[in-house]
């Protein structure tokens, strides 16, 4: 019998096993205090199911060899696809994050839902072909969008950049296309599971900030994201700001947005209000990357405002790591400074001591690398791991 408060089920078994925690049959019933005879038979419809894998390492020319445990990871495929308000990246990757398939195009979210969605499958079922791996072998799909989204359901809620999208069974078209479980959740969101996941991996609590077209943030707390009631969760873009710069009209409908001011869009706006030429967040990177004083001034300007609504999360959330993602993280310091400034000035010491506020290390790639884990974390779950054995146990 297992101890008291420890695993038992096969399911939670494999949780040990991909957590790194367990390389062993000792080392499982060690920590477990289940029998010999018990670990041996959770193992065998583990390695069974195709779970896991165990191999056998010599430990020289004496003694038996160990049996080393491991997540069965090659053979298991996942597809990704990370739309933001312009452009996409679509990826096949195996459950371990070897990268088989990738690519990259403009595509714009405010179209017609099933224009944008039909084009996805079609962007993902090309990558499988040209991988020439076969659809039987996918664990799942993960799709980050830059919207609110009700996880449960995968559907967004009234997405203020996705006209149309409202109620939209996303979730449930992609997984009756492509013939596996699919879960949709908002890019800032996977964005940052990503980051922690993949950089930050002994950090239970990170701050994920996206700054594009708008702006979002992802709340990673107990490295897994927090959603909020209605998916709305670190929709910090909508938050109002104390002074704004003009009266411009957020997408939402409101003025004093953060969004409205220190936006890629904003800025991009502002920038052609002066007549410099300047449609999308890109357009503003390049600028400043051109040395244009005004993009610059601007770029300085929207950190700023970002550190002082920043401030308050970091008061709230006490993260360990902010991470500044999106088109204008490419401006590098010219953001990086101006977040830090306010939001140093506006914390106390004892916040921001232990805090890190850094540019995205994973850049473009963040979003898909998060539904990649997303995708791992849900269908192999211990719940539903136990639950598809459940005739086997």
């Amino acid at each position: 019998m297992a101890r008291s408060g420890f695993p038992a089920s096969p399911g939670e078994i494999l949780a040990l096993v991909r957590s790194g925690r367990v390389k062993t049959r000792r080392d499982l019933q060690e920590l477990t205090g289940l029998s010999r005879s018990t670990v041996a038979l959770r193992l065998s419809q583990l390695i069974s199911a195709g779970y896991i894998r165990a191999v056998e390492q010599r430990r020289g020319t004496a003694g038996r060899p160990a049996e080393v445990l491991s997540f069965e990871e090659s053979d298991k495929l996942v597809l990704a696809a990370d739309l933001g308000a312009t452009h996409a990246r679509f990826a096949l990757t195996d459950a371990g994050g070897r990268m088989l398939g990738e690519r990259t195009e403009d595509l714009l979210i405010g179209q017609d839902p099933d224009v944008v969605l039909k084009i996805v499958i079609r962007r993902l079922r090309d990558l499988l072909k040209s991988a020439g791996r076969d659809r039987a072998r996918l664990a799942g799909v993960g799709v980050g969008l830059p919207a609110p989204v009700d996880f449960r359901t995968g559907r967004p809620v009234q997405p203020p950049i996705m006209p149309g999208w409202h109620g939209v069974e996303v979730a449930r078209t992609l997984s009756d296309a492509l013939g596996c479980p699919a879960f949709v959740d908002n890019d800032a969101n996977l964005l940052g599971l990503g980051e922690v996941r993949e950089r930050y991996p002994g950090v239970d609590n990170l701050l994920f900030v996206k700054v594009g077209t708008g702006i979002g943030a992802g709340v990673i707390l107990g490295g897994r994201p927090e959603r909020g009631t209605t998916g709305q969760g670190g929709d910090i873009g909508h938050i109002r700001i104390a002074r704004p710069v003009d009266g411009a009209r957020c997408r939402c409908g409101a003025t004093g947005c953060l969004a409205a001011h220190a936006s890629g869009a904003a800025l991009a706006r502002q920038l052609t209000e002066r007549g410099i030429e300047a449609r999308t967040s890109r357009d503003v990177v390049r600028l400043v990357a051109e040395g244009d004083s005004a993009a610059i001034t601007l770029v300085r300007d929207a950190g700023r405002l970002l550190g002082e609504v920043l401030a308050t999360a970091v008061a709230l959330l006490n993260p360990t790591v902010v991470v500044i993602g999106g088109d204008l993280a490419l401006t590098r310091e010219h953001l990086l400074v101006g977040v830090r400034e306010r939001l140093y000035e506006r914390t106390v010491s004892a916040l921001t001591s232990s805090l890190a506020v850094v540019e995205s290390q994973l850049g473009d790639r963040a979003g898909v690398h998060g539904a990649r884990h997303l995708v791992i974390d849900q269908v192999f779950s211990a719940e539903a791991v136990d639950a598809r054995l459940a005739p086997e146990v």
